[in-house]
């Protein structure tokens, strides 16, 4: 994410705090700004070594706190799969359902919202008696930069980056 798409984030996450009478602390939005440049999804000891940058004495509560916030927030989503965390790209939609497509290459996380899917899971929900208040998708596979790099015959004379391999196998 470029600087000031960014800067445009945090801004939005500073408004909506603003709107929602609830505090955006320093190390908050600070979690909140790494979160931006991540490419896909981190961890939580990832993100903590990364604060320790600006904030030498950082301890892991002070990682997930902040977590916890913007989890409640909605501006970031847990995935659960690979324990880890991205930015939310569709926060200003706070009561929508996320798709993640997870990349099992090289981590990329990519976020679109699931309204279709969405009214399929309340619909099995009813059936079951189950009421419903968040759902998050989560699917694994490569992205297409990956796909290319996995189906690529000529290893050697290509330029690909074929050093990386896959985290999970598919079946």
């Amino acid at each position: 994410m470029d600087i000031t798409t960014s800067q445009n984030v945090l801004a939005q996450a500073e408004k909506l705090c603003e709107q929602r009478n609830v505090r955006l602390t320093p190390q908050r939005l600070e979690v909140l700004r790494l979160l931006t440049q991540q490419a896909g999804a981190i961890s939580a000891y990832d993100l903590l070594d990364l604060l320790r940058a600006s904030e030498p004495q950082a301890k892991p509560p002070t990682v997930y706190r902040a977590l916890d916030f913007l989890l409640e927030q909605g501006f970031v989503h847990r995935v659960e799969s690979t324990n880890s965390y991205v930015l939310c790209h569709l926060f200003d939609q706070p009561t929508h359902s996320s798709a993640m497509f997870i990349c099992d290459r090289c981590g990329a996380v990519k976020e679109h919202g699931a309204q279709g899917v969405e009214d399929i899971m309340h619909q099995l929900a009813a059936q079951l008696g189950f009421a419903l208040h968040h759902n998050v998708i989560e699917a694994h596979g490569l992205c297409s930069a990956c796909a290319e790099v996995e189906a690529c015959s000529h290893p050697e004379a290509c330029g690909h980056d074929h050093t990386i391999q896959s985290k999970k196998k598919s079946r």
